[in-house]
């Protein structure tokens, strides 16, 4: 059975380093399972994609797709292209794409129109909210897709009210956590921890990228004075590419706010798994912060990962500047909810995943 397993973007590598983990242990025992790594190139930065392969000691990609920069559809566009060739050249039995990235979608067009399977991993997540890239990459890749790992029932349930028939659905857990457990131990201090004398539990840890957050400069402005006035404690703010000039045009700046470059995997997750509470408009934040018991805020409306409420430690507050005081002053007054680990975040997912696919394939 050979299988090509799709990245692209930095959530991306965290999900597919256990499948090509439970693969080689699969081959290990005699079975008949390959599998080639096809990187599209969204993210080229270093940061946000080359050093994850050696964090998560991912073998190096079969082939670079090259397909960063640019429009989502002209984005889109060069990944169809690239990768049908791609295809034509290296035929496969299934197509296995994960999360919800432009990459991820646009591998599953070109895959069904091959008359290739499709594997959707984290699949039947949803915001319901178009006007997100990634609502609308989750809905083509589903309708899409022949089969189908989810990390929650919540998702089950979106999928079978979708028409989905129950044999093609398969609730294994979550391979982000699989990645968080299998590295929990090998978290590395950051130099920037040293270098602004941060105490555990003692900082705040910021990410926002999202454009309903960062793309209106008074909006955006608000958010951060709001962020960083109300307490005392450091803000450390490793800033995503695109919001990197925003932030240079719109001068922003805070005695407690420190800007630093994007992290690794290993370096990122020292810094959240020793804070007071993380910041967020993220979703894969809001499940490693979820297992490792910080408190999280999050700056969005709404969230396709509901489980991280009603069951974890994280609390939608919407992106009204207005709602970020009364949030801070509850975690400082030690009233944050303790939270616990939804089912089947037990590290094991991408063993289940690559046992479904023996048995299926």
């Amino acid at each position: 059975m050979n299988i090509t397993l799709i990245a692209g973007a930095r959530p991306n590598f965290m999900k597919i380093a256990p499948i090509v983990h439970a693969i080689q242990k699969a081959q290990k025992t005699g079975n008949n399972i390959n599998y080639r790594l096809v990187h599209t190139g969204q993210h080229y930065d270093q940061k946000m994609s080359d050093t994850f392969f050696t964090e998560l000691n991912i073998p190096k990609p079969d082939i670079n797709l090259g397909c960063g920069g640019g429009s989502q559809a002209e984005q889109t566009a060069a990944i169809m292209i690239t990768f049908e060739k791609e295809l034509w050249a290296n035929p496969t039995d299934l197509v296995i794409v994960v999360g919800d990235v432009t990459s991820t979608m646009a591998c599953s067009i070109v895959a069904k129109k091959l008359n290739t399977k499709v594997a959707h991993v984290e699949a039947g997540i949803r915001s319901f909210d178009l006007t997100m890239p990634e609502e609308i990459n989750r809905m083509v890749t589903d309708a899409l897709a022949d089969y189908f790992f989810t990390t929650s029932e919540i998702a089950n349930t979106n999928l079978k009210n979708l028409g989905v028939s129950e044999d093609k659905i398969f609730f294994v857990g979550n391979v982000m956590i699989d990645t968080l457990l299998a590295n929990i131990n090998r978290l590395q201090k950051p130099v920037e921890y040293n270098d602004l004398n941060l105490q555990a539990g003692e900082y705040i840890v910021l990410t926002m990228h999202r454009p309903a957050n960062v793309d209106e400069g008074i909006k955006l402005k608000a958010l951060m004075h709001e962020i960083t006035s109300s307490h005392n404690l450091p803000v450390v703010f490793p800033i995503h590419p695109r919001t990197t000039k925003i932030f240079k045009e719109l001068n922003i700046e805070a005695e407690n706010l420190h800007i630093i470059p994007p992290m690794g995997y290993l370096e990122f997750n020292y810094l959240v798994n020793k804070a007071k509470a993380v910041i967020t408009d993220s979703g894969g934040i809001t499940e490693e912060t979820t297992v490792m018991g910080i408190p999280c805020i999050t700056l969005r409306n709404n969230t396709e990962r509901p489980e991280t409420i009603t069951i974890g430690t994280n609390e939608l507050i919407g992106t009204n500047p207005d709602a970020v005081k009364p949030a801070i002053d509850k975690l400082l007054a030690g009233k944050w909810k303790k939270g616990g680990i939804p089912k089947l975040w037990d590290g094991h997912a991408a063993k289940k995943i690559v046992n479904v696919l023996i048995s299926l394939l």
